[in-house]
């Protein structure tokens, strides 16, 4: 858990923040659709965007990233 003084990235931050075309569509469309699981799916496989442009999104943002060193890796 984090302290109070830290916030954790909410889910699409970055998507909403920079008008992803896909985040876009997804917002007019009704959750666990058809339609809005393709493109929930595409987003998963063929993100528009690299993970370079995520992680200086972060960066920018003031996010730091961090792990747990009590959390055991698979």
């Amino acid at each position: 858990m984090l302290s109070e003084e830290f916030i954790e990235y909410k889910r699409r931050e970055f998507c909403k923040d920079i008008k992803c075309p896909n985040q876009i569509e997804l917002n007019g469309l009704k959750e666990k659709t058809v339609e809005y699981e393709k493109v929930r799916k595409s987003c998963m496989t063929d993100c528009l965007f690299t993970t370079w442009q995520f992680h200086h999104w972060l960066i920018e943002k003031g996010y730091l990233i961090v792990r747990s060193t009590k959390r055991k890796v698979k």
